[in-house]
């Protein structure tokens, strides 16, 4: 799994193969074979733990910030954010080699997408809206938001500030939940 955090990441899922994996792993074919059916499947192993570590480290920040919208949105935001860069292999398993992967993590994706939701649809529920708005689709629309910011940090030539990209989805997740 170790090799195949690196490799999926760079050069990427696409671009590794399973002699690949193995020759840097130091295991053989058949080694691999014994605990995966193929790359596909420890791909989807890769992405699902990303997620459950992410979903965790924002649960406990959600959990001690302050009882407010704000402070609850700007905890998890950070939470989040911190977390998934400060590994560049895992912003990009989750934000880039997910989509990249075709049909391979659909599923999976829609999983963590529908957790992550869920997450924000508990921590705001407690606080009034500006709007009579579905609460679900604005959890998916902040949610598709945030992944665009964090592509466009692990993408772009000039990378943004971890703090910009903090200030800037905090601003996004607050005014679309009716807050501020």
């Amino acid at each position: 799994m170790t090799a195949a955090y690196t490799l999926y990441a760079k050069p990427g899922f696409t671009a590794t193969t399973i002699e690949r994996l193995c020759s840097e792993a130091r295991i053989s074919n058949r080694a691999f074979y014994e605990c995966f059916g193929g790359r596909e499947e420890l791909l989807q192993a890769l992405h699902e733990r990303c997620v459950e570590e992410s979903l965790a480290v924002v649960a406990k920040a959600l959990q001690e910030a302050p009882n407010t919208l704000d402070d609850r949105v700007k905890a998890g935001i950070r939470a989040y954010i911190e977390f998934t860069t400060a590994d560049w292999r895992r912003a990009r398993i989750m934000h880039v080699e997910v989509r990249r992967s075709g049909d391979v993590l659909t599923l999976s994706r829609q999983r963590a997408v529908d957790a992550f939701a869920r997450l924000i649809e508990d921590a705001s529920a407690d606080f009034p809206q500006a709007a009579p708005l579905n609460r679900r689709l604005v959890a998916l629309g902040v949610i598709g938001a945030l992944q665009e910011l964090l592509i466009e940090w692990l993408l772009s030539d000039d990378q943004p500030e971890i703090d910009q990209l903090v200030d800037v989805a905090v601003h996004i997740f607050i005014r679309s939940l009716g807050a501020g």
